[in-house]
């Protein structure tokens, strides 16, 4: 049974960083696909990035550049480094994985939505 439990989010200045993970209980090399959503108030959960088991990764366009995603199968984690953050990033942030691997499943389309196989409950982003 695979769970998913994000930390590091927090508050932090504009033009701060901020690191999160997201802890996996369960075979991690059964994740294909893994990611990270958001979603701010009253708005739509959207897609961040997303890292495939081989390396490639895909990024939104607001923050490319400035977000790295990567992973570490042996210690059961995935990460979001963030940098030079915004306002706009204020958001509960989501680590999302799926089986498939990202060129077939909604995680690597950073759609979201009903399809992905697993969610976390989120960890809190807020930028000033």
């Amino acid at each position: 049974h695979v769970q998913l439990v994000e930390s590091g989010g927090g508050s932090v200045q504009t033009g701060g960083s901020l690191k999160l993970s997201c802890s996996v209980t369960g075979y991690m090399y059964s994740l294909y696909c893994m990611g990270w959503f958001r979603q701010a108030p009253g708005k739509e959960r959207e897609g961040v990035a997303a890292m495939d088991i081989d390396g490639s990764t895909k990024y939104a366009d607001a923050v490319k550049g400035r977000f790295s995603v990567y992973r570490d199968n042996a210690k059961g984690r995935l990460y979001l480094q963030m940098n030079s953050l915004k306002p706009e990033d204020t958001a509960m942030y989501y680590c999302a994985a799926d089986s498939a691997d990202c060129s077939a499943g909604s995680v690597g389309a950073l759609e979201g939505g009903p399809n992905v196989d697993h969610w976390g409950q989120g960890t809190q982003v807020t930028v000033s």
